[in-house]
């Protein structure tokens, strides 16, 4: 038997939903909350297989109370289910340690499968969140994509141990233009010399 928390600030949606729920062989509502305070007290106390966790409510809102109760009880299973698709809710919330996202707009039958698969371990996001979180992770670049292919190159030949001034002869370039080109290089891979410029290097295998 899967046991629920189910915290939501609405009346209605938690009577229906808890009632369908409560309907399936193998889940049971056990207890309800109409706040995020209230959810973190019964989250700790009740210790559920699952908790359904609206973010807008009073006293405290889901994300909040997600962030308690995982900061005490880390092995929680919490599933956000809200209106909200917006980057200020879902980030935080998953950052807060909720496993799954859901809608409200999501059916019964598919908060209930949510819940099993939850339950089981798996993470269950809105395709909407998906795409969000993958398109967050694409925009994540290492520091060293953002050199250039010169600023690569020199990387490559300090990795060398060469100086400046056998940069400037193997790449025909002036020792003023290498000097510009380290400085540029150093302040987008955010280390403050080159001894550390060359421990980034090894480090992501460029060297």
């Amino acid at each position: 038997m899967i046991n629920i928390l189910f915290a939501d600030d609405h009346e209605m949606v938690r009577i229906g939903v808890s009632a369908y729920l409560s309907a399936q062989p193998d889940m049971k509502v056990i207890a309800e909350a109409n706040d995020g305070k209230t959810a973190v007290e019964k989250a700790l106390s009740l210790k559920p297989d699952i908790i359904l966790m609206d973010l807008v409510m009073d006293e405290m809102d889901g994300i909040e109370a997600t962030e308690q109760i995982i900061s005490k009880w880390p092995e929680a299973k919490i599933i956000v289910v809200t209106s909200f698709i917006d980057d200020e809710k879902v980030y935080p919330a998953l950052e807060a340690g909720a496993m799954s996202y859901l809608l409200k707009t999501s059916k019964a039958s598919e908060i209930a499968a949510a819940i099993r698969a939850t339950f089981n371990g798996e993470s269950i996001l809105e395709p909407e969140v998906t795409g969000k979180m993958m398109h967050k992770l694409r925009q994540k670049r290492l520091p060293h994509e953002e050199l250039t292919p010169r600023e690569l190159e020199i990387l490559l030949l300090i990795a060398e141990g060469k100086s400046n001034q056998d940069i400037a002869d193997e790449l025909y370039i002036a020792v003023k233009t290498v000097k510009v080109h380290v400085s540029n290089t150093l302040s987008k891979l955010e280390v403050q010399d080159r001894t550390q410029a060359v421990v980034y290097a090894f480090k992501h295998n460029l060297a």
